[in-house]
């Protein structure tokens, strides 16, 4: 209570002398707490306060109007008619920490409707998944409506040279207008999504076994993992922005491309995808399809994928299991421009026209015991003998008229994207030349 004092003195909370604090409050706290943690000291923050109004705004942003109040755990108990110890583990999965003793109208109204979720059948754990989901899904949609702004509409405000005042008048009104399309624009894409999960899940209806033991949680699916071959060497050499240009590039063509085989986007992480599909023919086509408009794309380095086809466990919006796993260590083995898939998926997509499976044998792959029967899936001869140089700094593939320079090392014609490249080859060649290496794909 004595910092919440201290904090009502430097003018961070509310003025009266009271141990009630509002909902508006309540998010003052949380914000001031959060800034006091990462090492700023309260009058540092009061500072911002008066001259740049850092806690007004964004308390105005996010309060509903309404005053509300606040209520602790055991008043929230009492309520709701559930243990404190429930409470806390709702609380938890929707983002409050063991600092949170208090809880707001807004709060206790999403408690109360979990509540009657549960009472209408849901079991306890499932919902707690559900609403992780809730919080990690549309906690990055909403990093991303702060991050866009914040880069795209409010520092170029603040380079105009307005005060601060006018650069927080204007981002508040611009905030205000934007909150006002957000949600009904939230609303409109989980219709979207909805309709599309409930088309996935009638196939998964016809598709089901009567034996299955946790139809609940389990289907067989298609899991591909797809990546860039140079992604890291790309960026180390020409830096993130022409790196982020040449994963928005890349992040579109995956997507469109998993859009047009019924396929689903799991998860992006840097340059690697997890994509979900029905069936193993439409996620080869969709591998097919990533390759050859990689490959047609200028200034860009190869993709490789990895597919296996089997069993999968659905917890909290993620898909996990053995099927992924071995997907995962498939794409890791892959070379540049090469799509490998188990004999799971080559036997059940069966014979396709113009698509060659061509026998590696049995490998050993990271992290899993046992060896896995692989196969190299290949879509016609022309793919297997198409080539273009690789600049072995940046591992950008080069069509001629992007070679900037060439060098001839040990007899072999080296190709550079830029003359940067080219300096950075010269100075330390060990580090790009790999024995064996012929500069080209």
């Amino acid at each position: 209570m004595e910092r919440l004092a201290t904090w009502r003195s430097a003018g961070l909370i509310g003025q009266e002398s009271t141990d009630l604090y509002t909902s508006d409050d309540l998010r003052r706290i949380r914000l001031t707490q959060f800034l006091v943690r990462q090492g700023f000291e309260v009058e540092t923050i009061a500072q911002a306060k008066r001259e740049a109004g850092l806690v007004t705004s964004y308390v105005e942003l996010l309060s509903s109007g309404d005053i509300g109040r606040t209520y602790s755990l055991e008043e929230a108990s009492a309520k709701l008619g559930w243990t404190v110890l429930t409470i806390r583990s709702f609380l938890e999965a929707m983002g409050f920490t063991e600092q949170d003793a208090w809880i707001d109208d807004d709060d206790l109204r999403a408690l109360e409707t979990l509540k009657s979720a549960k009472e209408a059948g849901f079991p306890e754990d499932t919902l707690i998944q559900l609403v992780r989901v809730y919080v990690d899904t549309l906690g990055r949609v909403a990093e991303a409506e702060v991050r866009l702004f914040h880069f795209h509409i409010h520092e170029p405000l603040r380079a105009q040279g307005l005060s601060a005042q006018e650069v927080l008048e204007a981002s508040t009104e611009a905030r205000q207008r934007g909150r006002s399309l957000m949600e009904p624009a939230l609303l409109y894409f989980h219709r979207r999504g909805l309709e599309r999960a409930m088309r996935e899940d009638a196939l998964l209806h016809l598709q089901e076994d009567a034996d299955r033991s946790d139809p609940s949680s389990q289907l067989r699916a298609a899991v591909v993992f797809v990546d860039l071959s140079s992604f890291t060497s790309l960026a180390e050499a020409m830096g993130d922005d022409a790196a982020a240009e040449v994963l928005d590039r890349y992040g579109r063509l995956v997507r469109e491309a998993v859009g047009r085989n019924d396929g689903r986007v799991v998860k992006q992480i840097g340059d690697g995808f997890l994509l979900l599909f029905p069936k193993p023919h439409d996620a080869l086509t969709c591998a097919f399809t990533i390759e050859a408009r990689a490959a047609a794309e200028s200034q860009f380095t190869a993709v490789r994928s990895g597919i296996h086809w089997g069993p999968v466990l659905y917890r909290e919006g993620d898909y996990l299991g053995t099927t992924v796993n071995v997907a995962s260590r498939l794409v890791d083995a892959a070379a540049r421009h090469q799509v490998l898939v188990t004999e799971a998926v080559r036997k059940e997509v069966g014979s396709v026209p113009g698509v060659v499976f061509v026998p590696l044998g049995k490998r050993h792959l990271r992290g899993l015991s046992g060896e896995v029967e692989l196969f190299e899936a290949v879509a016609g001869k022309s793919q297997r003998a198409w080539e273009r140089p690789v600049d072995p700094v940046c591992g950008m593939e080069l069509q001629v008229e992007e070679v900037a320079a060439r060098l001839l090392v040990d007899g072999t014609e080296r190709s550079f994207c830029s003359q940067d490249c080219l300096r950075r080859f010269v100075a330390a060649p060990e580090r790009y030349v790999q024995p064996g290496s012929t500069g080209s794909v």
